[in-house]
């Protein structure tokens, strides 16, 4: 379909923006690996301190990155299944926020006022402008859910009888896990993080920002895995040659994310005295239960390929893998999405190891948890939205891709990167590596007395395949702006992948309306969240000072005649003391 140029433009610019600065979150996740490598010993480089670019890197690729794209394909999914545009100015004034306030955080960032990492954990402090920012950011990217709503119900009352598109009730699924997930950040950081920050108050409660940071951190992760799940669904077989086995398994997924990807942050927590073992043990099992949907999916999408390899002639148990178009350049977003979901295997395995209590005691702080992060944030999410913002961009354009048959071997380079990468993080995490620690200051710095030799091999694994990404990386700049700055060819148009369903279900009312579920998620919010929270404001520690990440003494330090902020109950006092 045609789509106004307001529109277009508007898409352009959030896959543009976030994409552009892609290119310093890459260069900063390489230098991570020759921080850790020991190449270099050395708290900076380029004028740029380790913690600096730790922070760039994890901001850039996992917050901005995800939430401007997710918000572009948002536009683009729903504007092609209902034939309407979304409202111009609320999407602009959307767009215009998200800006303004990735700005401000990128300048905090780059200026070294806010090397507090992605996480922003207190007591590291940052900037006043940085929290300002991600709050503007995340404002930003509530306001399209209320216009799509709104475009959803005026469908429904026209459609009552047919099923809501199986992408569509995957984007609203996900932006409602999304603005749910995130009152939690924008009450930690408008609370509690600002008037700190602001010098309003001197310390900070930090087991109540932890818990209301992993109230939306955890659900953070499936706000970035659910475009891929949209691909997967409704993308992948078609573009296999093949149908969806099944619509209704798709449905269910959706909707078990919805109840299950908020209420499971505290198994981030295991470790914190103040959140109640209870509250601990249910979540825990709450982040078991949150493998039902990626089960589905798996089954699902595994048949649905079969199927496509056995109308390509395949025979045999498994004969359907070699028949599928791996290297087609005119199917190159299989070839990104296959990949994604290889990577996502593994991602999905090591995360339950995470979501045990006694293994997670094992690994948790050490390398191993980049390790399986990575499976997962530049698996399956970063390949489809590098992927699919290639295709937007040259289909909405009709400039062709340049250089197709680069642009179809990234996703394979950089899936090799990324298990040799993860690899020799979940090695060295074994073995004690710690994470967030620029190594070649110390342990993997043969002067010093902290040499650590065994974790050698594990950082130069984790380096060499951090060349190998950068090197994939650098390709997918090369093909993506190439075709940006490419001359038109084809008819620009909007134009998504829809795969036919080979098991097209009835309507079933459950599985096409949100009212029970949303029912259901808030009761579970209740019941998992109410305890945590209520435990973290009554029971904490002294209140927390501020803090450098490079050093553990506080930057100003609490007078002695004070009492702490954020504990009514504790005073510090020199006679205490």
């Amino acid at each position: 379909m045609q789509i106004s140029k307001s529109l277009k433009r508007l898409i352009y610019w959030e896959l543009g923006i976030p994409i552009s600065l892609l290119t310093i979150g890459i260069y900063h996740g390489l230098m991570q690996t020759v921080y850790r490598s020991g190449v270099i010993h050395q708290s900076q480089f380029a004028h740029l301190d380790y913690y600096q670019g730790l922070t760039l890197h994890g901001v850039i690729n996992a917050v901005v990155l995800t939430s401007f794209f997710a918000v572009a394909f948002g536009h683009a999914t729903l504007t092609f299944y209902f034939k309407k545009e979304p409202n111009r100015k609320v999407a602009w004034l959307s767009f215009w926020l998200m800006t303004t306030g990735t700005l401000m955080a990128a300048w905090a960032m780059l200026s070294g006022k806010a090397s507090v990492l992605y996480t922003f954990y207190p007591p590291l402090k940052a900037h006043p402008l940085f929290y300002l920012g991600a709050a503007l950011l995340l404002v930003g990217s509530w306001i399209p859910l209320f216009d799509w709503a709104g475009m959803y119900m005026r469908w429904k009352k026209e459609n009552k009888e047919v099923k809501t598109p199986l992408a569509v009730l995957g984007t609203l699924v996900n932006f409602t896990i999304w603005f749910v997930c995130t009152l939690a950040v924008a009450y930690e950081v408008l609370v509690l993080l600002l008037p700190w920050a602001m010098g309003w108050k001197q310390t900070i409660n930090v087991t109540l920002a932890r818990t209301l940071f992993w109230f939306f951190g955890h659900a953070l992760v499936y706000f970035w895995l659910l475009p891929a799940y949209i691909m997967y669904y409704t993308m992948l077989p078609k573009l296999a040659g093949g149908k969806l086995y099944s619509d209704l398994a798709g449905r269910i997924a959706l909707f078990l994310f919805l109840i299950l990807s908020v209420p499971v942050g505290v198994h981030h927590q295991f470790s914190d005295p103040s959140i109640p073992k209870g509250v601990k043990l249910f979540q825990g099992l709450l982040t078991f239960g949150v493998v039902l949907p990626s089960f589905i999916t798996a089954f699902t999408i595994a048949a649905s390929l079969e199927y496509a390899g056995r109308r390509r002639g395949a025979k045999g148990l498994l004969g359907f893998f070699k028949k599928l178009p791996y290297l087609d350049p005119d199917q190159f977003l299989f070839a990104y999405l296959i990949c994604g979901l290889f990577l996502f295997i593994f991602g999905g395995l090591t995360g339950i190891v995470n979501a045990s209590g006694p293994l997670n005691a094992v690994i948790h702080n050490t390398a191993w948890l980049p390790g399986h992060f990575h499976m997962t944030v530049a698996g399956p999410v970063f390949l489809s939205i590098i992927g699919m913002s290639t295709y937007l961009y040259s289909t909405n354009s009709g400039k062709r891709i340049f250089l197709p048959q680069v642009n179809v071997i990234i996703p394979y380079l950089w899936t090799i990167g990324i298990l040799i990468f993860s690899t020799g993080l979940s090695w060295g995490g074994l073995i004690g590596e710690p994470r967030r620690t620029n190594l070649g200051m110390t342990y993997l710095n043969p002067k010093n007395e902290l040499f650590t030799p065994e974790w050698v091999p594990t950082t130069l694994l984790a380096l060499a395949g951090g060349i190998i990404m950068t090197i994939a990386a650098l390709l997918f700049f090369v093909v993506f702006f190439g075709t940006m700055f490419g001359r038109k060819k084809d008819e620009p148009k909007l134009d998504l992948p829809v795969s036919e369903a080979l098991h097209d279900e009835k309507r079933i009312a459950l599985f096409d309306t949100f009212k029970p579920w949303l029912v259901t998620m808030a009761i579970i919010l209740v019941i998992s969240y109410v305890p945590a929270f209520l435990s973290a404001a009554n029971n904490p520690a002294a209140g927390a000072p501020a803090f450098a990440p490079d050093n553990p003494v506080p930057v100003q330090p609490v007078p002695s005649d004070r009492p702490a902020a954020g504990s009514p109950k504790t005073s510090v006092t020199a006679e205490n003391k």
